[in-house]
């Protein structure tokens, strides 16, 4: 239907997570429509640019242009206390809450026995190394409560017992402003086990 140029600008941008051919198709048009020459040119080198230079911190294994990357480095960060998630984005997230003081380890990833994700696919060991030394008190399991989330947070914190370190996870329950009439039924189960005193 379109050039083999076309075809191929298309393809590149259907292989994307989330993004189906009519998606792909608009973005692919609209780079050739929209965009000039100079806009275009500098899109595709910041892609090549981040791929060349942005590598994992030697600590968090957060992707980064500086190991250790800036969090890591920080001494307003308390080092004592990490946050294991799943990927960078949810990293992102939790710093937009601004409440969170702590170190982060990005695992890349959470169990799939199905999709033969196993433990040495997703960054546990670098994990257990940082622990080597005595200054963490406690590791926050924050993956995602999914079923691979909830099985990695399980594996991690059966690993983390010879350590001595304090184990948590994060709360799941009702999100603020929804209703329980509408929540699912596990969402309910979770929000009553979570149940805290009010103070």
């Amino acid at each position: 239907m379109y050039s083999a140029v076309i075809d191929t600008l298309i393809e590149s941008f259907e292989g994307l997570p989330g993004i189906g051919r009519k998606s792909a198709e608009r973005i692919a048009f609209y780079i050739l429509e929209s965009m000039s020459g100079d806009e275009a040119e500098k899109m595709a080198l910041s892609i090549v640019n981040a791929k060349k230079g942005v590598r994992f911190c030697e600590h968090c294994q957060n992707l980064t242009d500086a190991s250790p990357c800036a969090i890591c480095s920080s001494p307003k960060r308390d080092k004592s206390v990490i946050c294991v998630v799943e990927g960078p984005e949810d990293v992102s997230a939790i710093e937009n809450t601004h409440e969170y003081k702590g170190v982060y380890h990005v695992l890349h990833g959470a169990l799939s026995p199905i999709d033969g994700i196993g433990p040495e696919d997703i960054r546990i060991n670098e994990l257990l190394v940082r622990l080597s030394d005595s200054t963490v008190k406690e590791v926050i399991l924050a993956t995602n409560p999914t079923v691979n989330g909830t099985a990695t947070a399980v594996y991690i914190s059966k690993l983390l017992s010879p350590f001595g370190v304090k184990v948590t996870r994060i709360a799941h329950g009702i999100p603020i402003g929804s209703d329980i009439e509408y929540a699912d039924k596990v969402t309910i189960i979770k929000a009553m086990e979570n149940r805290q005193i009010m103070e």
